[in-house]
């Protein structure tokens, strides 16, 4: 059942917990400095950790929708209300209107619109048709 758990309720979950349990924190502030070889520092926000991590949420929740099985319809059942709930939240809510958010909600979207293709990709491959008897033809 874990498998059929949709990984992007993990990066919304953590959006909210960061804007609403800690309030002072901002999207902009910096999670990490690099130093680079030619000399500039690379900085890592917060915002861009958020979004690095749901990547690879990403990558794992299109790994998952190759699979064909009756449990893949129901992890793309769960995807899809992942991104309508937050889609309502961008829409309604003050603290989701925020560039970082915007991305997760085209990354789910993104996810949804790849396993619901590929489910019926693989669907159609798997539809097979019998051929007709060489008499009858």
């Amino acid at each position: 059942m874990l498998v059929n758990f949709p990984l992007f309720l993990i990066s919304f979950a953590l959006y909210n917990m960061i804007v609403f349990l800690t309030p002072g924190v901002a999207w902009s502030d910096v999670l990490a400095t690099v130093p680079m070889q030619s000399g500039a520092t690379w900085t890592i926000t917060l915002g861009d950790g958020l979004i690095a991590l749901s990547l690879l949420f990403l990558f794992f929740e299109v790994l998952k929708a190759t699979r064909t099985s009756t449990r893949s319809m129901f992890d793309h059942i769960l995807s899809t209300l992942v991104f309508i709930g937050a889609l309502v939240e961008f829409l309604i809510v003050p603290q989701a209107a925020t560039s970082v958010f915007a991305i997760l909600l085209v990354m789910s979207l993104i996810d949804v619109m790849a396993g619901w293709s590929v489910s019926m990709r693989a669907a159609r491959r798997d539809l097979t048709v019998e051929s007709m008897p060489d008499n009858l033809v």
